[in-house]
């Protein structure tokens, strides 16, 4: 039973799981190409803001022991990619404030580029590669429009490192007939990635903070690291 007990630590010991310093490495990018307007970028960078601080994301965010590492980038043309909150491990609530404050008083770094979707990805997957070690890898791409700039998703799923990281989606500005047969079908077909991608639709820039909540309780709620327990012989 104690030669058991201890080969059992030993295994326990090189888990990877041990080795993990979060079980979320989380990248939300925001669209700031040509098509969003001062405005309606305001609308998203506060509703994220809000978002990131409303009491179920907070509850989603510490529903597990093990803490979420987050980073918010916005992006837009080939060259247009920018980091708004850098790798920042969530272990907290004051945590979670200082994100929000972040994005809420952070400043557009671009306002004329098109909508380059593959560079945005890409751009992400570089990101990913200096976040803490997680035992899982998200990245949020946030839009209003197609590709029209450059490659698009799909090549950047075959030249850069996504082969585990998931990307979800969170289409705006869907609730008219061109969104219902072009914004929606694209990202669905072109954007998701990865197991377990899903897309959360916001009916115009008004409606972010609401889909950017519901998005992220689920994307948090549903990673659960559950305790290890040894049971009695």
């Amino acid at each position: 039973m104690i030669r058991w007990l201890i080969a059992f630590g030993l295994v326990v010991q090189a888990s990877p799981v041990k080795a993990e310093q979060c079980r979320l490495a989380l990248a939300l990018a925001m669209d700031i190409s040509v098509s969003v307007d001062e405005a309606e970028d305001v609308l998203q960078r506060q509703g994220l803001a809000a978002a990131l601080i409303a009491p179920e994301v907070q509850e989603a965010f510490f529903s597990s022991p093990m803490p979420v590492a987050l980073a918010v980038y916005e992006w837009s043309g080939r060259s247009t990619q920018n980091v708004v909150l850098n790798w920042t491990m969530i272990d907290d609530v004051g945590d979670l404030l200082f994100a929000s404050s972040q994005v809420s008083q952070s400043v557009r770094s671009d306002s004329g580029s098109a909508t380059a979707m593959g560079y945005a990805l890409a751009y992400g997957a570089s990101l990913m590669e200096q976040a803490p070690q997680c035992l899982f890898q998200t990245i949020d791409l946030s839009g209003d429009g197609t590709n029209n700039d450059g490659y698009g998703p799909q090549i950047a799923y075959r030249h850069f490192p996504f082969q585990n990281t998931v990307v979800n989606g969170l289409v705006i500005n869907a609730a008219d007939f061109e969104g219902e047969l072009f914004l929606i079908p694209f990202f669905e077909n072109n954007v998701l990635h990865g197991p377990g991608a899903f897309l959360e639709i916001a009916t115009g820039f008004e409606d972010f903070e609401r889909a950017m909540r519901k998005k992220l309780k689920r994307e948090l709620s549903g990673l659960q690291i559950g305790a290890l327990r040894i049971e009695g012989p």
